[in-house]
């Protein structure tokens, strides 16, 4: 006799927001739709919440020519809509959606608890919707991890930095960032 696996049923974007319409989900939860499966989002603990902030603040001088996307919603397609802790969109993309791959410029987890998930399951969301540069700031290790170059679902570059490094995102290569400023371990810019 054959056995036969349950299949999990993906639910779309559009239902998912049927759901909290509806209130199947209440409006305070914390959830976001990775590949079709509803998940609960993490608290954010006072590191990450400051990690956040400063983040906002490195990037907040570009605000001319980008828009910072601080912890809302990023439609990757049909199935995931994350809800990445910062996301810099191009200046142009439209006002009457969330943006989407084609107006993403740079996507910034930060990690504490989710470390695996953001390393794991979103890394590869994100390649596969050809995010051109990912980067997640490891709390637990202090170090940021950068991944470009997305290829056929996964990235092709990964590069580790650390105090005393500097990374620039790949849309402002002039925009140099201390990687201690985003780790918290310098007085920030005046």
């Amino acid at each position: 006799m054959a056995v036969s696996v349950p299949r999990r049923r993906r639910f779309t974007v559009d239902e998912y927001y049927e759901m909290a319409r509806v209130g199947i989900l209440k409006s305070d939860e914390r959830v976001e739709l990775l590949d079709g499966e509803i998940v609960r989002m993490n608290p954010i603990g006072s590191a990450h919440a400051w990690c956040v902030t400063r983040l906002t603040g490195i990037f907040a001088p570009l605000t001319g020519q980008i828009v910072v996307w601080v912890q809302n919603p990023l439609r990757l397609d049909a199935f995931a809509e994350p809800e990445p802790d910062i996301v810099i969109v191009r200046h142009d993309s439209p006002r009457d959606r969330h943006p989407g791959p084609a107006e993403t410029l740079l996507v910034i987890e930060v990690s504490d608890s989710s470390i695996g998930a953001d390393r794991g399951r979103k890394r590869r969301m994100y390649a596969r919707a050809g995010i051109a540069d990912y980067w997640i700031v490891d709390l637990n290790a202090d170090r940021l991890e950068v991944y470009r170059n997305p290829s056929s679902g996964r990235y092709r570059t990964a590069l580790l930095y650390g105090t005393g490094d500097t990374i620039a995102p790949l849309f402002a290569p002039e925009h140099a960032v201390d990687v201690s400023e985003i780790l918290g371990q310098q007085a920030p810019r005046p």
